[in-house]
């Protein structure tokens, strides 16, 4: 493995390290293998394959986005020929057959036995109407790049419903072909913090935790961060300015991953009003989509992409799961950057001051605290025991809002975490009053009937821990702090 960690890699780099295994684990076989890559827009797929290659990569080429057969076969056959591939015929193929017969030829000319990298780029845009195109990939693969030894083919696409229809689910002549498939996330915040750091920008993880609750950890909407500005300076710039790179970002985010698009800007929309989501009949109910399988295929795309997630409610069954929008820039678009959100022309610093957003913050925050589960089963110590997160709320007749437990953790220790999620600006503190709320809460969950013989820890999750007094003694078992996040 000298060549995989001889050289050091940049920072965008740092948190694949897994998706760098799994490419270097293909690139050392003994035979050719397929790999397909997928995920959100903007997110670094094309930069994780180049970075990770670099000079080793024998062919490259990227789908043009909306471009015609003709200028897609054009583009494809010049690229062969940047690369180094003049053939005797200087005639224009007029089919992907001929394109793809090519390629082979071209790979055929070479000597060395060399593992070749083949990445095929935004492959989606190739497959223009009645082209034919996945017809010919598919033989490419099957009839030739299977039967030799030498081929590392990797391909690429933000059209995650492409992607996921069409090379993932194939039921035809890439069925089984797909040796590996990378579903790459955004950062977490440790990577994000380590990103900033690596750019000369140096805030607090208070700060970065704001930044990340309205972006989220999407490498291309953070290299936008310039030094010598605070997170309000530069969300307002990015978000709030027309010349910002995410002032239009919405309009062409969801265009651009999914065929029909407007099913699933219409989930979304919905998922966005209701911070605990909807049940899939509360989706047909509210949006007047037909159940069935164009439903579940619009709900597993938006899952595979991370825009969406599926919560299972305690004690609860898959019959009453809840869809929820997870995606932070989609959450925060619907709140502050809508034209009916932007009621008044103040820019982000003084909407990051008022009341509407201190409010977002909480629910912003607890949905962070979901995407760092991890973290936070490792900051109670629970990485060798096992657990299931979920969320609790105990509805009653007599009112819509039963109590509500924001995160529960339920051990096979037979121990439950019962956690308390404040998104606050310095320590927070049990006041008499909320010890009253608290008593209340766990007294009400304790009844559930599979819970009279567990142990209830009561777990404050906060940004800068929880002040000693009284009541805190009394009630707390554990706590989480923000830096926690970050580990």
């Amino acid at each position: 493995m000298a060549d995989y960690n001889s050289r050091r890699y940049s920072v965008e780099l740092l948190g694949r390290k897994s998706e760098r295994q799994v490419l270097h684990h293909h690139w050392s076989s003994t035979n050719s293998k397929l790999i397909a890559i997928y995920g959100r827009r903007r997110v670094g797929k094309t930069y994780l394959v180049r970075e990770h290659f670099s000079n080793r990569i024998f062919f490259e080429v990227a789908g043009l986005y909306d471009g015609n057969m003709a200028d897609q076969l054009t583009h494809f056959t010049s690229s062969l020929a940047i690369h180094g591939y003049y053939p005797a015929s200087l005639a224009k193929p007029s089919s992907w057959m001929a394109v793809f017969e090519m390629l082979a030829l071209f790979i055929q000319e070479q000597k060395s036995k060399k593992k070749k990298v083949i990445f095929i780029d935004e492959l989606p845009w190739f497959d223009t109407p009645r082209s034919k195109f996945l017809t010919a990939f598919e033989n490419f693969w099957n009839s030739f790049c299977s039967k030799r030894k030498d081929i590392l083919l990797i391909i690429c696409g933000s059209a995650a419903s492409w992607m996921i229809k069409k090379i993932l689910k194939n039921k035809g002549g890439l069925h089984n072909r797909v040796a590996e498939q990378i579903n790459l996330q955004p950062f977490d915040l440790a990577l994000t913090k380590k990103f900033l750091q690596a750019k000369g920008i140096i805030w607090s993880v208070y700060d970065i935790a704001h930044t990340y609750m309205c972006l989220g950890g999407i490498p291309f909407y953070l290299d936008a961060a310039r030094k010598g500005e605070s997170p309000a300076q530069f969300i307002n710039r990015i978000c709030f300015t027309e010349e910002g790179v995410l002032f239009h970002e919405y309009n062409d985010l969801y265009a651009s991953l999914f065929d029909n698009n407007e099913r699933h800007e219409q989930i979304v929309a919905l998922l966005a009003k209701k911070r605990k989501g909807y049940t899939r009949n509360e989706i047909i109910q509210l949006t007047g989509l037909d159940s069935g399988g164009t439903l579940t295929q619009t709900l597993d795309e938006l899952k595979r992409s991370n825009f969406i997630q599926e919560r299972i409610p305690y004690n609860g069954s898959m019959h009453n799961r809840r869809y929820r929008l997870i995606d932070n820039f989609t959450l925060f678009h619907f709140k502050f950057m809508t034209k009916d959100q932007r009621r008044v022309k103040d820019d982000w610093t003084k909407l990051s001051n008022s009341g509407r957003y201190r409010s977002w913050c909480g629910f912003a925050f607890e949905s962070l605290c979901f995407a760092h589960k991890k973290q936070i089963k490792t900051a109670l110590g629970l990485s060798a025991i096992e657990s299931h997160i979920y969320e609790w709320n105990e509805s009653t007749h007599k009112s819509e809002e039963g109590a509500q437990i924001d995160m529960i953790i339920d051990r096979a220790d037979r121990v439950i975490n019962v956690c308390e999620i404040k998104f606050y600006n310095s320590e927070f503190t049990i006041s008499k009053s909320y010890a009253k709320v608290l008593r209340n809460k766990l007294a009400s969950f304790q009844s559930v009937k599979r819970n009279k013989s567990k142990i209830l820890f009561l777990t404050m999750i906060t940004t800068f821990g929880t002040n000693q007094n009284k009541y805190s003694i009394e009630l707390m078992q554990n706590q989480i702090t923000l830096e926690d996040l970050f580990k």
